[in-house]
């Protein structure tokens, strides 16, 4: 798409159509993103958006992103790309540890990353699973990660989940959003398991690399359930701003229901 073929698409024109979908003043809202999907010029590219949805949901809103950090893991269950397990104990040796200020996201895109190093911005201490949140309920949100379960109850996504947050999708897929995690956290079905993690982390000021277990989360029936959300769920909103679909809906209803259709659509993984 050539963007220069069509008019710029300023910040102003962004947080209108973001309040005609329903973001509003004092909202709590989970933001996943692509800057390209706008197909559009954006004068100030991603610093217009996240200021277009901190305008929207006002200074009484908190906005939170996902920050995540995927290459600090156990570098044996990479396969995006995997590496030779030569590698290994390089990675396990070598990788600097987690620092919220200074380490910077994997694949999550720009908007993020301009979101993570905004001033007043806070971003919990999970070395691998990490969520950036701006406004009076950052604190609560993310001032506490635990290192396990790090999408389950007592993580970011349960604190957002107790505060009626709603989930936006900018450009992207069910299969981004992070939410559908905490379902997989409650729901149950046969094969359910736990594999071997670790990261590098700063303990007293030193760097280890640290082991532990979490869930094997399963994200390839997230486009199935949230297709089936938002045909089944009338606060489930679509709009179109420049060439990016977005999409805005409750957390908890969605969460409910897709901790549900997992229980019943997952025995076995048998899709």
């Amino acid at each position: 798409m050539d963007i220069y073929a069509y008019p710029p698409l300023p910040k102003s024109g962004i947080r209108k159509e973001l309040n005609a979908l329903g973001v509003s003043e004092g909202m709590t809202l989970l933001v996943h993103s692509s800057l390209k999907s706008f197909g559009r010029w954006i004068p100030g590219g991603s610093q217009a958006v996240v200021e277009a949805l901190e305008e929207a949901v006002g200074p009484t809103g908190t906005l939170v992103m996902p920050t995540q950090t995927a290459d600090l893991s156990e570098p044996s269950n990479w396969i995006h790309p995997p590496v030779p397990e030569s590698w290994w104990p390089i990675i396990r040796e070598e990788m600097p540890p987690f620092r919220p200020d200074l380490t910077p996201t994997r694949a999550m895109g720009a908007v993020v990353e301009a979101f993570r190093r905004r001033e007043g911005a806070r971003r919990s201490a999970h070395p691998q699973l990490s969520f950036a949140a701006r406004g009076p309920l950052a604190e609560a949100i993310v001032g506490e990660h635990p290192l396990v379960p790090p999408l389950g109850e007592s993580s970011p996504l349960g604190r957002l989940y107790e505060h009626g947050a709603h989930v936006l999708l900018l450009g992207v897929g069910h299969v981004n959003s992070t939410s559908l995690h905490l379902a997989e956290h409650r729901a149950d079905w046969p094969g359910k398991r736990m594999i071997r993690q670790g990261a590098p982390m700063l303990e007293a000021g030193e760097r280890r690399w640290v082991e532990y277990e979490e869930l094997a989360y399963d994200d390839s029936d997230f486009e199935a359930i949230g297709e089936a959300f938002e045909a089944s769920h009338p606060q489930a909103r679509r709009a179109t701003i420049g060439a990016c679909l977005a999409r805005l809906m409750p957390m908890r209803a969605l969460v409910d229901f897709a901790a549900e259709k997992m229980a019943r659509r997952r025995p076995g993984l048998d899709r």
